[in-house]
């Protein structure tokens, strides 16, 4: 093995895992228990950490949480879906979900792109609605 290709499997390796930072978020968005939620915010965002959609903002673990629990409330047994590979570099990082009721067709699409802190974690999300609902965005 040449000491590039060392130096590429190194960095392979060190690299954060996008994909699973990207459906830990989900995970977030997805989580009803409060205690099991704020956990994973914790877990997924830094603590100045910013959300911002052409719907909703907020800021910190305490508006983040706040605002899944608003779209929870307004989507009852809604599920958010990755539905694209995550495509990053350097800090960066974007991927596409799907907002759905259980076994039905998609109700909201939308692509997110994130800037991810030094310790893995995110420290800010922009959001774009795809496709919803006349009305919705």
């Amino acid at each position: 093995m040449s000491e590039s290709d060392r130096t590429a499997t190194v960095a392979a390796f060190a690299a954060p895992d996008f994909a699973a930072l990207a459906d830990r978020y989900l995970a977030a968005w997805n989580e009803t228990d409060a205690a099991r939620r704020r956990a994973l915010i914790g877990s997924t965002w830094t603590e100045s950490a910013s959300y911002v959609d052409p719907l909703m903002r907020s800021d910190g673990h305490a508006g983040i949480d706040a605002m899944i629990a608003a779209v929870q409330q307004r989507f009852p047994g809604f599920r958010f879906t990755r539905v694209t590979p995550v495509d990053a570099h350097g800090g960066n990082l974007r991927f596409t979900w799907e907002l759905a009721p259980a076994g039905a067709a998609a109700v909201v699409v939308g692509t997110d792109f994130a800037t991810v802190a030094a310790d893995g974690r995110l420290q800010n999300m922009t959001g774009f609605i795809d496709r919803a609902p006349e009305g919705l965005a």
